[in-house]
């Protein structure tokens, strides 16, 4: 072997070494930051500002101490519109982003980023008829885009995490779609838990979602807000919604589709004293 060869094979080695030392050290940190716990004060301002964590019981609320740990370290919050971000803010959105995640291995892994707005942004979205492409400016209270960022409205997080019996939450509903773009793409076909069968995920909402159309076309009231009747994507994001914050009444009135969520997520709010 040359002496060209030898160097180029340590330079390999000593490369691949490298590699495998972050790899190591990154794994370790998560390890790290998953079993720590939360200070008081911490705690004090989750449970002031997202109420319905008090619900939890003691196993899943030591689970979100870690979680929420890794959320912060991983995630840049940004205030926008000149919004300053507080200790407050970053906890409260991270404390209802990981209840989705709490009892499961699901992460947002290509999330980096969450914008801040103070109240209702505008957004603009294409919108294509055949060959016309119409630019529309719209109010938004949060968006969530495939590999990030999550923009939020700080006025309807706070008033949605404040009502824990509503049906509202923007921050399940816009970390629903993280968790289901996990898959690739964002189509109300998430990652499912092991023993889930697509062929019942399927059934379950498809059927709840046809009856929810047909209840807002005829002006019914109904479990769903309105909009996820717009699409089965949105349909999975409201249905998120209703799952954390009116769990009895979605498991009386669509048992199927409660069943999936909480196969998903491996939660069962509605037994939360």
């Amino acid at each position: 072997m040359s002496t060209g060869q030898i160097i180029l094979l340590l330079l390999v080695v000593l490369g691949a070494s490298a590699y495998a030392l972050r790899a190591w050290s990154k794994r370790q940190r998560r390890k790290r930051l998953l079993a720590s716990e939360l200070s008081d004060a911490q705690r004090a301002l989750i449970e002031k500002s997202v109420p319905l964590t008090r619900r939890l019981p003691p196993e899943l609320r030591r689970k979100l101490d870690g979680k929420i740990a890794l959320f912060l370290d991983q995630i840049r919050f940004i205030g926008c519109n000149g919004l300053e971000v507080t200790e407050e803010m970053r906890l409260s959105i991270a404390a209802q982003a990981c209840l989705l995640v709490v009892n499961t291995d699901t992460w947002y892994r290509n999330l980096y980023t969450i914008l801040i707005y103070p109240d209702a942004f505008t957004s603009r979205r294409s919108e294509q008829n055949g060959y016309v492409v119409t630019e529309r400016q719209t109010a938004r209270l949060g968006e969530s885009w495939s590999r990030g960022p999550v923009v939020l409205s700080w006025t309807d997080v706070e008033d949605g995490a404040a009502d824990t019996h509503d049906g509202y939450n923007v921050v399940f509903h816009e970390f629903a779609h993280q968790v289901d773009d996990l898959s690739g793409q964002t189509n109300a076909i998430p990652v499912l838990s092991k023993g889930q069968s697509f062929r019942d995920w399927e059934h379950a909402f498809v059927e709840a979602f046809d009856r929810h159309v047909r209840h807002v076309d005829r002006g019914h009231k109904t479990l769903f807000d309105a909009y996820g009747a717009t699409s089965h994507v949105e349909f999975f994001a409201v249905a998120v919604e209703v799952f954390f914050e009116k769990p009895s009444e979605m498991r009386r009135e669509e048992p199927e589709v409660y069943e999936q969520l909480a196969s998903l997520f491996r939660l069962d709010p509605a037994n939360w004293n």
